[in-house]
């Protein structure tokens, strides 16, 4: 595996695990029934209705990092621009306009979505052209100190807090406002445990 290769699947495994976490505290696991505890069957089917659920919602918050990882990596597998890989990106979400039944996503929602991108492909060239053998190592050498991917995690929170207020405007009265509060809390939450993660333990050790 080529070492570009090996940092996207380094960078992606990283994204699902956070988009899981994220997905298990928002969506709450209900309490089960006796007859789900008494009859095995039941309770298997609950719990694999209950893990579905969970996996698609972890996949839509992993839509626009997905899509912005992969232009990324073109650009710098395929010596593509970043004109011809965002090219790719409006091209792909725009077919999902009309695709997508009930104005459920609009032209609102994209385009702040394509904000969104934008910022995070710069994330993602930047990790993938640092060095490291793991995740904590490649956003370490990346970024330098905890407040360089502070300063990313807050411009990217604007950009997905602009996403929200797009869908709220779309969706109006439909729009699960309760859930959008809960993901951002939960992305600060993660976000902020992996800066200290990352920097606490090698910056002590530089100054030991």
């Amino acid at each position: 595996m080529s070492d570009l290769k090996k940092k996207y699947s380094i960078i992606l495994s990283r994204e699902t695990t956070i988009a899981r976490s994220v997905a298990l505290a928002v969506i709450k696991p209900r309490p089960f029934s006796v007859w789900e505890v008494l009859i095995p069957i039941i309770f298997i089917f609950g719990y694999m209705i209950s893990k579905e659920k969970r996996e698609v919602f972890a996949q839509n918050v992993l839509f626009t990092k997905t899509m912005a990882l992969q232009a990324a990596f073109d650009m710098l597998k395929k010596d593509l621009s970043r004109d011809a890989a965002m090219k790719r990106v409006r091209s792909k979400t725009k077919e999902m306009i009309s695709s997508i039944p009930e104005g459920i996503y609009s032209n609102e929602i994209r385009q702040e979505q394509l904000k969104e991108i934008d910022l995070l492909v710069d994330h993602y060239c930047r990790l993938l052209n640092s060095t490291g053998d793991d995740y904590d190592s490649i956003v370490f050498n990346a970024y330098q100190t905890p407040a360089g991917l502070a300063d990313f995690y807050e411009r990217l929170q604007k950009a997905e807090e602009a996403v929200g207020r797009a869908a709220r405007n779309t969706l109006g009265g439909k729009a699960d406002t309760d859930t959008l509060a809960r993901i951002k809390v939960a992305l600060q939450k993660s976000r902020r445990k992996e800066t200290e993660k990352i920097f606490d333990a090698r910056l002590q050790s530089q100054n030991a």
